[in-house]
């Protein structure tokens, strides 16, 4: 299912909701589209607009201060683009750079996505015990760059106009 991207009325990134809700905060008048799916509509007896990927808040939502994305298997994945950091084969795991056993904890900075057969190599070594080099390095995305990762394919978010798209630290890590 589709994803849009929720902005508040000061443009900041609040979450990504299915594509039917910001259908119907658009209609009920409650978001504007800011950015559309290219030749995509959403057409019904009385209604006629372009499917949103990114909608605006009219008024502004006060949140709290979020000064760090949450770290989650699913979101490793998603940072790395579901690629294996050993190998660069398609990633259905995470790996600990520095395992559990030896100290290492689940953060940003300590996974990285991995493919099983690269995963069961390791073991419950660290990479240069192993033999193995880091393709890349892990980072720990800003919150809104978690949810503009979470977006989906790299091709959606190239879709994207550029001051939307995730920081230059992001996109080159």
């Amino acid at each position: 299912m589709r994803q849009a991207l929720v902005l508040n009325a000061s443009y900041e990134p609040l979450s990504t909701v299915p594509l039917r809700r910001a259908v119907v905060l658009v209609i009920q008048h409650k978001a504007v589209v800011e950015h559309a799916h290219p030749g995509l509509r959403v057409r019904a007896a009385a209604v006629d607009l372009p499917v949103p990927q990114v909608i605006r808040l009219r008024r502004f939502v006060r949140v709290p201060f979020r000064q760090r994305a949450p770290w989650s298997r699913r979101g490793v994945l998603v940072r790395d683009g579901h690629r294996c950091a050993y190998c660069g084969r398609r990633a259905t795991t995470v790996d600990h750079v520095l395992p559990r056993s030896q100290g290492g904890g689940d953060s940003w900075l300590n996974t990285v996505a991995a493919c099983a057969e690269d995963n069961n190599r390791k073991a419950n070594r660290t990479p240069s015990q192993a033999g193995m080099r880091l393709l890349v390095k892990p980072f720990e995305p800003t919150p809104a760059d978690a949810l503009l990762l979470a977006l989906g394919t790299a091709e959606a978010r190239l879709e994207l106009p550029d001051w939307l798209r995730p920081s230059a630290t992001a996109a080159a890590s």
